[in-house]
């Protein structure tokens, strides 16, 4: 059986790391614990599950903190977890499962990162993520923020998840200070940073600086292409707060230039035109949306709801408004059976059993 070194970098995670690692117990044979300078009672906690507990000094770099961390791994293979993450009872007896019947020859496991979840606790947004990985010189991460590990050699998909339980963010402009005094220094941002940075200026509803980012991306032609796609999907947001309608439309319809279309961006097409009281087209596009495949072992960010929900949820307006109760409530019903504790389900079925339609 193989064995894993969970390698982790922390800072002032007290309220969290326990949490962490007590959902993980039993997986890892080996727990690095890097710590970047906490004041809180983060190493304390630590201690109580490694002695293999160190200290480095933060320079503003993650992948710096994480190949160090992932240098004191001794095992088979590496795997990352930030202290906010946690894997939950179904995922940890599968991960266990994984790590019993592992092949040798595989070098990169992805796993999915859930990261936002509805009423009922299911995941409405997630991707995979290179989770596992041989201990081998080509584990290397890249990249002073939003880093990350090109995954090599024998590559596999599992179903494992990880689920990231956020918890309040210390400093909410850590990121796009950290992005911005890279710039400071003159220094050029790769075309993933590119893409990150222009996230970052969204996040901060700088929108106007974020379509100049965006733009300057895109424009480039060197970005992998499920980040061309999803900035399109997110200037097309900047542009509509921007109060540029058109603009934004034309910026969704050029995702198309790179893959075959993505369920988030026919959704938003569809409010383009729902916005405009012009139904007929937005259920084309929201019709769309349910017949597109997800991609989710591309490693896109996927909006579960996209892919069912919501484009039956807007159908069910559409409908309602053209005056087809039958066809809204057929739609509201298919919407039901995805989120039935949904109060916008839940409001819509009142709806129409007081109208008499159900």
């Amino acid at each position: 059986m193989s064995t894993i070194s969970l390698c982790m970098i922390v800072k002032n995670e007290e309220e969290v790391l326990a949490r962490c690692l007590h959902s993980a117990r039993g997986l890892w044979d080996e727990l690095i614990i890097i710590d970047t300078g906490s004041t809180d009672r983060t190493r304390e906690i630590a201690a109580q599950f490694t002695q293999h507990v160190y200290d480095f000094a933060w320079i503003d770099h993650f992948s710096a903190a994480r190949n160090f961390a992932f240098s004191k791994g001794t095992c088979d293979y590496l795997m990352w977890l930030d202290a906010d993450d946690i894997i939950l009872p179904d995922d940890h007896a599968a991960f266990l499962q994984l790590k019993q019947t592992l092949d040798p020859a595989v070098d990169t496991v992805m796993m999915k990162y859930n990261i936002a979840f509805d009423e009922q606790g299911k995941p409405t947004f997630s991707y995979y993520r290179e989770r596992l990985l041989r201990r081998d010189p080509r584990a290397k991460w890249e990249g002073a923020i939003h880093e990350v590990i090109t995954p090599f050699g024998m590559i596999i998909h599992s179903p494992v998840a990880i689920t990231h339980r956020r918890k309040e963010k210390s400093d909410p402009n850590r990121n796009l200070r950290l992005f911005e005094n890279l710039l400071a220094r003159g220094e050029t941002l790769n075309p993933r940073e590119q893409f990150y940075y222009a996230r970052e200026l969204f996040y901060h509803a700088r929108y106007d600086d974020a379509v100049r980012a965006f733009t300057q991306f895109l424009d480039g032609g060197k970005g992998w292409v499920e980040n061309n796609i999803e900035a399109c999907r997110v200037m097309a947001q900047c542009l509509q707060a921007l109060n540029e309608p058109e603009h934004a439309r034309r910026t969704l319809l050029r995702s198309f230039e790179y893959d075959t279309p993505r369920a988030e961006v026919c959704c938003e097409l569809g409010y383009y035109h729902f916005a405009k009281a012009e139904y007929e087209p937005a259920m084309q596009w929201y019709k769309t949306a349910l017949l597109c495949p997800r991609k989710d072992t591309s490693g896109a960010f996927v909006l579960e709801e996209c892919y069912g929900y919501l484009p039956h949820m807007q159908l069910c307006v559409c409908y309602d408004r053209l005056g087809r109760h039958d066809f809204a409530i057929a739609h509201n019903e298919e919407a039901g059976k995805l989120r039935p504790q949904s109060p916008a389900y839940l409001h819509n079925k009142k709806y129409f059993e007081e109208k008499g339609g159900a």
